[in-house]
């Protein structure tokens, strides 16, 4: 069970970030889902010592949406800057 809500939490985290951060059209569900787990654990290494989040043990709170949602957006604006430096060498 614990898997499902990964994975929902994760597609929901990424689908926010995204429309948060205009990348909703270019994304689908497996890349939102991707990116709202990957931000999850971005948020954690880097807000969560910051506002003293608790472990992952903690299950769901309010903030650990919150701090997977800043760490999604940074993905987001990490990869963005990426892809426009490569995209105006070519």
């Amino acid at each position: 069970m614990g898997i499902i809500i990964w994975l929902v939490m994760g597609g929901l985290v990424g689908w926010i970030a995204s429309l948060i951060m205009g990348t909703d059209a270019r994304q689908g569900i497996i890349l939102n889902i991707v990116v709202g787990i990957v931000g999850a654990l971005v948020g954690g290494w880097l807000v969560g010592p910051l506002l003293g989040a608790g472990s992952i043990n903690d299950g769901i709170t309010f903030m650990s949406f919150v701090v997977s949602l800043i760490g999604a957006i940074i993905l987001l604006a990490i990869l963005s800057l990426f892809q426009r430096s490569s995209g105006s060498a070519g």
